[in-house]
């Protein structure tokens, strides 16, 4: 089972593109209803089957195109993106960090994981300032590599 997902829509567009927004929305709506219901192999076969003449291709497709469903998700919909929803959409994930904090029994806003990140950010700053060889994990070294061949 995946992790449980937030999707966040606004009602009202702040653009002039009404259309979009309203495919935005679906797509939001899409999402969630894919997650929730996911699709049978059966029901996969069935459409690869209608474009593909070849049986044994159509049975592979469709092992690609099975979503197991009955995943959790949340749907926040705010009126419109504006400083205040914004803020208030902010305190609810502060206060569900906090509230997990508790249940859990740890620090979420751990002082001490913060000044771990401070002192590894100065190592990166000297890589991305002037290349040497690098003492960081490989996912770390193609970020600052790509980033300093941009900059």
């Amino acid at each position: 089972m995946g992790a449980p997902v937030d999707f966040i829509l606004c009602e009202q567009p702040d653009h002039a593109y009404a259309r979009h927004h309203e495919l935005l929305i679906a797509n939001c709506l899409a999402q969630r209803s894919a997650l929730l219901r996911g699709k049978s192999f059966d029901e996969a076969l069935a459409e690869t089957s209608a474009t593909e003449s070849d049986p044994a291709r159509a049975r592979l497709l469709a092992q690609h195109r099975v979503h197991p469903g009955g995943r959790p998700s949340s749907l926040i919909v705010l009126p419109r993106l504006e400083a205040y929803t914004l803020g208030a959409l902010l305190a609810l994930y502060e206060h569900k960090v906090f509230v997990q904090g508790v249940i859990w029994g740890i620090n979420p806003f751990d002082q001490w994981g913060v000044e771990f990140g401070k002192v590894l950010a100065k190592n990166i700053m000297r890589e991305l300032d002037s290349p040497q060889p690098s003492q960081q994990d490989p996912s770390t070294r193609f970020w600052i590599d790509a980033i300093a061949r941009r900059h």
